[in-house]
Order: C-alpha cells, then sequence, then structure tokens
C-alpha cells in the first residue's frame, strides 16, 4: 500500500475509534470510608489508563471516575479496575459502571424529587445487573421506617430522612435480596457526575 494511502487508512481507522468511544462514569463502592480502603484519587487515575481508558478525570474521594472507551473495552473495566486494585492496595473495591447518558437519564428520572422531597434526603443505589422480578419482589418497602425507596431497572432511588447512617437499607442489605453488587451515591454527587463535562476532555 502507498505510502499516502497508508497514511489515510491510519488516519481513518483512528477517527473511527475515536467515534466509537463514549463517556462512561465508574463507581467505585467502599474507598476512603472512614478511614479504611485508602486509595489516592491521583493513583486510580492510571489504573484506569492502564485498562484503555482515555480522558480519565476523577470527582471527590468516594471512588467516582469519569472517561471514554468504547463498548467493548469499556465493559471489562469493572473486572480489569477491581483486580488492579486488589493487587496494588490489598483490597477488592467493586466496581459499577453506567454510560454517561445512563447516569443523565437517571438524574431526570427520580420520582422522589417529582414528589417534592428534600434533596439532602435522597440517595440512588446502582446495581451492577437488573434483578430478576422474583429478586425485585423480595425487596421489602417496610424494612426501615420512615425511610423509601424505590426501584426502576438497574437504580434504587432511597428517601432517608434520618440520614444514611440510620438506615437498615445498606449494600449487604441489596447485594444478599438482589443478588448482585451495589454502590450509593448520594444526590448531591449524582447531579454533580451527570453535570461534568460531555466531551471527555478533547
Amino acid at each position: 500500500m502507498p505510502a499516502n494511502r497508508a497514511a489515510r487508512y491510519s488516519l481513518a481507522v483512528a477517527r473511527s475509534s475515536d467515534e466509537d468511544e463514549t463517556e462512561h462514569v465508574a463507581l467505585l463502592r467502599g474507598i476512603n470510608v472512614g478511614g479504611k480502603n485508602k486509595l489516592p484519587m491521583k493513583e486510580l487515575v492510571p489504573l484506569f489508563e492502564q485498562a484503555g481508558c482515555r480522558a480519565v478525570r476523577t470527582y471527590i474521594q468516594s471512588g467516582n471516575v469519569v472517561f471514554r472507551a468504547a463498548g467493548a473495552r469499556a465493559a471489562r473495566v469493572p473486572g480489569v479496575v477491581a483486580d488492579a486494585i486488589e493487587a496494588r492496595f490489598g483490597f477488592r473495591a467493586p466496581v459499577v459502571l453506567r454510560t454517561a447518558a445512563e447516569l443523565r437519564a437517571v438524574a431526570g428520572a427520580n420520582p422522589f424529587v417529582r414528589s417534592g422531597a428534600e434533596a439532602g434526603a435522597l440517595h440512588v443505589v446502582f446495581l451492577a445487573e437488573r434483578p430478576t422480578a422474583s429478586r425485585a419482589g423480595a425487596l421489602d418497602p417496610g424494612r426501615s421506617p420512615p425511610d423509601e425507596l424505590v426501584l426502576r431497572g438497574r437504580e434504587i432511588y432511597l428517601r432517608l430522612p434520618n440520614g444514611a447512617a440510620r438506615t437498615k437499607l445498606t449494600n449487604a442489605y441489596f447485594d444478599a435480596t438482589l443478588a448482585t453488587t451495589s454502590t450509593v451515591r448520594n444526590w448531591r454527587t449524582v447531579l454533580a457526575l451527570a453535570a461534568m463535562p460531555r466531551d471527555g476532555g478533547r
């Protein structure tokens, strides 16, 4: 292949690969909580870059990472990053993934916001997989009064009037009941992640 055609071909492939990339948000569970499982965000970024992610950015210390990657590569990121964290830091941090578009949809569909609930009482549980109907039916809405929950797809919207520290609607409860992995973010964090720039730093 002539050099000029080869150059044009390489450029076309690069552009195609770049166009296939979308922005994703990785939500890590259980890091930098109560002095345990410490993981500086500056050390988390290269782990994502080594997993093939681009334009990696973090938000606060609870483990929120925005990055760009093609769909097939992004699907491997939770396992690859969790393995890398365990190998380097000695603990396993589950990673739950959403596309940026999915996260924006979550931010726009909170039933408690629509009913006028106080924002400070709101949280979202992000599930790694959508629960089966039988598993979803096992959720007990009366488990932790006056707390309320609404399951929609792979998210559970929570209203916790007495705060997250007092609720019985915990990760352990959701993991066991729904047979999946869960991680929780307060409403302020959900909105901040949904509002982050969409250009991936390009």
